[in-house]
């Protein structure tokens, strides 16, 4: 039997609602990526900005993207369950959305008009907004919240914003992300069921956040480069993290769509439809 037949046998064993949501999270996941993006709706080639960062700018924004995750970790990874988190018991995703980007655009009109220097202060208040926002997508898709599994796989989201430079041709798309992070995610998920305080300082969460902080700096390189163009300035810098929380929030939607396929079908089957949409 050829690869297109099998292909073909595997899409036919979804139905048809669910097909399309697998072809909607590919098309989000699969999306172009932030730089593009703010260059196309800012009209600067923001891939030159890049060049603007001064020296030693890659390992500050690293330094501030972990701290940013521990941050998010603290005041709002482990509350998350505060507000109903049983299955079904799902915002709609429409306003609770909307009101985050309202928030993400405050703190990004402070980074706009001061730039890189804001940073530190800026990206650790919009995480924690932008975590708010992955979890109420979650349980719009039927997580509960209270799993200690499904509150890291809110954590996860931040690493599908770009690729780390460690990473291979392999490691790029969304699976090999997963499959990158898998072990990791394993170890921090058992250690959250088994004790009974939840301390970021754990070694299990250390590596998470290390690992994910050095995907989620790439994302945070091409915002600090939009942000640093003279020109931006407050109200360029609301926008930008309006796209910035959008492109998460994308990235969320698509995550969190596969996994209640998983749930649903075999992961197997699920990751081969995925490959065979493309």
């Amino acid at each position: 039997m050829d690869l297109e037949t099998m292909a073909k046998q595997d899409i036919v064993r979804f139905e048809p609602q669910d097909l399309d949501d697998l072809k909607q999270a590919r098309d989000l996941l699969e999306s172009p990526g932030l730089i593009a993006r703010l260059s196309n709706t800012l009209a600067t080639p923001i891939d030159r900005g890049m060049d603007m960062l001064p020296a030693g700018a890659k390992d500050r924004i690293l330094a501030i993207a972990e701290k940013s995750l521990r941050s998010a970790l603290k005041t709002a990874l482990w509350t998350l369950n505060d507000k109903g988190g049983e299955p079904g018991n799902a915002t709609s995703g429409g306003a609770s959305n909307l009101s985050h980007k309202a928030g993400s655009a405050v703190s990004g009109a402070l980074g706009g008009a001061f730039g890189l220097p804001a940073l530190a202060l800026e990206l650790p208040i919009s995480t924690s907004i932008m975590l708010r926002s992955i979890a109420d997508i979650a349980r719009s898709e039927g997580e509960n919240l209270g799993d200690p599994e499904a509150q890291l796989a809110c954590l996860e989201v931040f690493a599908l914003g770009g690729a780390s430079s460690a990473d291979d041709a392999a490691e790029t798309g969304y699976f090999g992300i997963r499959s990158a992070l898998a072990k990791t995610v394993s170890e921090a998920a058992r250690y959250a069921a088994s004790a009974a305080t939840v301390r970021d300082s754990a070694p299990a969460f250390v590596r998470l956040v290390s690992q994910i902080a050095a995907r989620f700096s790439i994302p945070i390189s091409e915002k600090a480069a939009a942000q640093s163009v003279p020109v931006i300035g407050a109200a360029g810098g609301a926008l930008i993290n309006v796209l910035f929380m959008d492109h998460f929030q994308n990235a969320a939607r698509g995550h969190f769509i596969i996994r209640r396929l998983e749930r649903e079908y075999d992961q197997k089957l699920v990751r081969e439809v995925y490959k065979g949409l493309g």
